[in-house]
């Protein structure tokens, strides 16, 4: 399977620029202790990490499908003494085979604008989620490319690639039977969306 169009990873030191405290948007996002989690193209661990602390002894699944990535997270994870996470390489579209118990968070940053069979994915998304389980979507916000710098450069998905909250939320609703309950700026250029189950 291939990666999400538009969805390559960017280095450790560009996240710090963009999100100097990864930990404390997950805290914001609704992330506490206790919290089952799988992050859905995890990378290299940059939220996998501070989720992994802010939940324990819960477990964090990180799913990627890039093996090198996934090494990196490991080592990561051994030298912080963190030992919650679970790396699992496999492709979003089959989630549900790759994650071995309902999760509280499903999380998936930086992505959705990439994904090209939405339903499949949204489907397997839910499939996963525990009762009272929570899908949030960190996306990028539907400002032009030359205008979304970070250290000088333009960064992000192509413009025309990019989701207003209001264009998410009606490709989750209508695929799922989970419903927006939230919904978070993130500076500079991001916003947040919480999906709950409908009563």
């Amino acid at each position: 399977m291939e990666r999400f169009q538009n969805t390559s990873l960017p280095d450790w030191d560009w996240w710090g620029k963009l999100w100097p405290t990864p930990g404390e948007t997950l805290r914001d996002l609704g992330l506490s202790a206790g919290d089952t989690v799988a992050e859905i193209g995890c990378g290299n661990g940059y939220f996998a990490l501070p989720a992994a602390r802010i939940v324990a002894p819960a477990t964090v699944y990180a799913v990627d499908l890039d093996d090198d990535l996934l090494a990196e997270l490991g080592h990561l994870a051994a030298q912080q003494r963190i030992d919650n996470v679970v790396s699992v390489r496999g492709d979003a579209r089959e989630l549900s085979a790759h994650v071995s118990e309902p999760v509280d968070v499903a999380l998936f940053a930086n992505a959705f604008h990439g994904v090209d069979d939405r339903d499949e994915f949204l489907t397997e998304v839910e499939s996963v989620l525990a009762d009272g389980g929570r899908f949030v979507v960190v996306n990028w916000r539907p400002l032009p490319r030359e205008e979304t710098t970070v250290a000088g450069e333009p960064r992000g998905p192509p413009t025309d690639l990019r989701l207003d909250p209001k264009e998410t939320a009606a490709m989750v609703e209508d695929a799922t039977d989970l419903a927006v309950t939230a919904e978070l700026d993130i500076p500079p250029y991001h916003y947040a969306l919480v999906f709950e189950r409908r009563e």
